[in-house]
């Protein structure tokens, strides 16, 4: 085999990559020295802004088959058909912490697929978690402020965790799942996904479905005691990136089978809870999983940075037969993380190779920019309507459209039957085993109880009790007995 010969960006050959230019041997180096100063100015650029949130992750390649028949629900094309396969791209994360965080930790976990589809990129974020802490996007700012670093101390601070969670009921049904066995998974691969929001499904007549979705495992649901986590993250702080990448390699591919909860449109308005508040769910008794299909994944990224931290996820990139709905947080993240990714990346992220199409043409009238690497023709015009045979609409819109009535302004959202901040917080505590509520217990103690303000814990110590009263007497006890130690 010939020997490859190292050159510069511009791709000129690079005579001596160990020695930079001086003035004379043992002399000050000289800026012409231009493969030295392109070197040293790629190296200081190699990193990009990490997310804010979810910046800690670990993705890999598969497909999506369909395996049962869903059309009577929606028209959306990769669905369309039992056996129909579409490559797919994953991103799993934790959290609230930096790019070189630990895996093993107490944290939610983000479940970001995207679906390179015919009729474009299908994008569902959702999470590890059938729930979230708030309902609204206006306190998510807020509530990622008090989970993160503190400015002065610069280290999550106990104080600042609880005191937004007393001051924020509706986190309680999320915290019982946090603090709960399944808070901290033993791996990637032995944990359940969810779209956690409600999204909306059209079929090919026109009728509209509110649909949730939900990846269980196949490999079984696995996580670790808090004792457990603390020693792997010892052992290898990387733990989950490792066991994925290392189990794909083997041929070893996890697998995760869809199922989907369907709700008429039109039970929506009555529906006892409210059906789009993503700090609630449907109890499946109310709207059974119906299955769907199999996610795969089968093949590892070549570069961990182009493919993963460059991957970039928005939840408004939807194909025809699926849309929105009227959640609050959902549509909240429609412009935010689509905004993210133009601040992190460029507005033309979507042409890097883990974000562009696969399967689908994309023709539209963006140009220019930082990175722009798709021009069209030379015939090409950059607006539009014109006159020369341009891309134009279909007129076909992606889903439904949703009614709307009453005044503009700032709401809360509208009370459904069972709608608290409590209820299903007591349903999910009331599931658990004995040594299930021993373990979260211990968990939710063990941070209460460091913090400094009474009446912080007061707070927080009410939320439990008005979500059960075994919870909160069980919680108040065992707050009361770490802090007289």
């Amino acid at each position: 085999m010939s020997q490859r010969v190292l050159t510069t960006e511009s791709g000129a050959p690079v005579a001596d990559n160990q020695n930079s230019a001086t003035a004379g041997a043992g002399g000050p180096i000289l800026v012409q020295d231009q493969h030295l100063l392109e070197k040293l100015a790629r190296f200081n650029r190699e990193r990009i802004p990490e997310r804010v949130v979810h910046a800690r992750g670990s993705g890999a390649y598969g497909y999506f088959e369909v395996t049962d028949d869903v059309t009577g629900f929606t028209r959306a094309d990769f669905l369309s058909e039992v056996g129909r396969r579409t490559e797919t791209f994953i991103r799993f994360s934790t959290v609230a912490d930096s790019l070189g965080g630990a895996d093993a930790v107490r944290d939610p976990r983000g479940f970001a697929l995207k679906f390179y589809t015919n009729e474009g990129n299908y994008d569902l974020v959702g999470n590890n978690t059938p729930v979230f802490f708030i309902k609204d996007p206006i306190k998510f700012p807020d509530f990622i402020h008090s989970q993160k670093r503190d400015p002065f101390t610069g280290r999550q601070e106990p104080d600042n965790v609880w005191d937004f969670w007393a001051n924020s009921p509706e986190a309680t049904h999320q915290i019982t799942w946090l603090m709960g066995d399944r808070g901290i998974p033993a791996s990637y691969r032995h944990m359940h996904g969810f779209g956690s929001h409600t999204y909306q499904w059209t079929n090919a007549k026109g009728e509209a479905f509110f649909v949730k979705y939900h990846f269980k495992t196949n490999q079984g649901v696995r996580s670790l005691s808090a004792e457990q986590a603390a020693e792997q993250v010892g052992k290898d702080a990387n733990s989950h990136q490792t066991d994925l990448l290392q189990a794909i390699e083997r041929g070893v591919n996890p697998s995760w089978t869809l199922h989907v909860q369907l709700m008429p449109a039109a039970e929506a308005a009555d529906y006892r809870f409210n059906p789009f508040d993503v700090t609630k769910v449907w109890p499946h008794a109310d709207y059974p999983l119906q299955r769907v299909g199999r996610l795969v994944l089968d093949r590892n990224p070549d570069n961990v940075f182009a493919e993963v931290e460059q991957a970039a996820f928005s939840p408004n990139n939807f194909v025809p037969g699926i849309g929105p709905s009227p959640d609050k947080m959902l549509q909240g993240r429609l412009f935010a993380y689509a905004d993210a990714q133009r601040y992190r990346l460029g507005i033309n992220h979507t042409q890097l190779p883990v974000n562009a199409p696969k399967a689908a043409a994309v023709d539209n009238y963006g140009r220019d920019g930082l990175h722009a690497t798709r021009y069209g023709s030379r015939q090409d015009k950059n607006y539009e309507p014109n006159s020369y045979a341009g891309p134009a609409q279909t007129g076909a819109a992606l889903a439904s459209p949703l009614a709307v009535h009453g005044w503009t302004g700032t709401h809360e959202a509208p009370l459904h039957a069972k709608d608290d901040d409590f209820f299903q917080a007591g349903e999910l505590y009331r599931l658990m085993s004995a040594d299930e509520k021993d373990r979260l217990i211990a968990n939710i103690a063990g941070g209460l109880s460091q913090v400094t303000r009474d009446d912080v814990i007061e707070k927080n110590l009410a939320h439990f009790h008005a979500a059960d009263a075994d919870y909160g007497k069980r919680v108040e006890e065992a707050v009361r007995a770490l802090r007289e130690d």
